[in-house]
């Protein structure tokens, strides 16, 4: 009787948790369609705000180097964690751990943190801010989710797969492809998604390392709310 009584209350915290985080989101989603400026009214279903944000040169810009900052981030982190967990697993355990703890520290700093080491980093090598450094900040924190997330299932493979597979024929690049890609792609896609996610959230760090000459969505819309938040 006890362990269901627990097992109802677990359920029923998580569905609290779950309409505390998502009431939010639908409140947001349901506003976008209000026909008034009111935050607090719904006076009618109307499309309006949605005509002004696709006529907008502003906020359709920062919608595009949004996702161009994203996909790109995402590819080149998912294709350089890829390979250093794969160049790890030949290493020996002292400068594995070593990897490892390294590898954490980014996601254990606060972004701001982050943010202020790169945006040092590029102002000693005088590098303009653009896009191009908000890129390369974008694929610096990523690099470590990309870790985080394809290091276990490649430590969860069979050594023994690419021995097999070697002796049946394959060169190693052969092997690489047939077999380690295969075995570690759920790590892999897990870990893009993930980077994917972060970047397009990101502000605290974008803010501080893309300049004047790009701005994200989330840098378009706090700029926004030093006025008045357009619905």
């Amino acid at each position: 009787m006890k362990q269901k009584k627990s097992f109802h209350w677990t359920r029923v915290v998580l569905a609290a948790v779950i309409v505390f985080f998502y009431i939010p989101i639908a409140y947001t989603i349901l506003f976008s369609f209000n026909a008034s400026r009111s935050l607090t009214t719904f006076s009618g279903f109307s499309l309006r705000w949605y005509e002004k944000m696709f006529s907008s040169s502003v906020t359709m810009g920062a919608i595009g180097t949004t996702f161009a900052i994203a996909i790109l981030a995402t590819v080149i982190s998912t294709c350089i964690g890829t390979i250093t967990v794969i160049g790890l697993s030949r290493c020996s355990k002292p400068l594995r751990r070593a990897v490892r703890t390294a590898n954490d520290l980014p996601i254990m700093n606060p972004d701001i943190v982050t943010a202020i080491g790169l945006l040092m980093f590029f102002a000693t090598l005088e590098v303009s801010k653009g896009f191009l450094t908000l890129l390369l900040a974008h694929i610096c924190f990523n690099i470590p989710y990309i870790i985080l997330a394809v290091g276990p299932k490649l430590r969860q493979m069979d050594r023994n797969l690419i021995d097999a597979a070697q002796d049946l024929g394959c060169t190693w690049m052969q092997a690489f492809w047939k077999v380690i890609i295969p075995e570690i792609k759920p790590g892999i896609v897990s870990g893009a998604l993930t980077a994917f996610t972060m970047s397009i959230d990101d502000f605290i760090i974008s803010y501080f390392t893309a300049g004047t000459s790009a701005s994200t969505l989330a840098m378009t819309i706090y700029g926004m709310t030093k006025k008045r938040v357009s619905p």
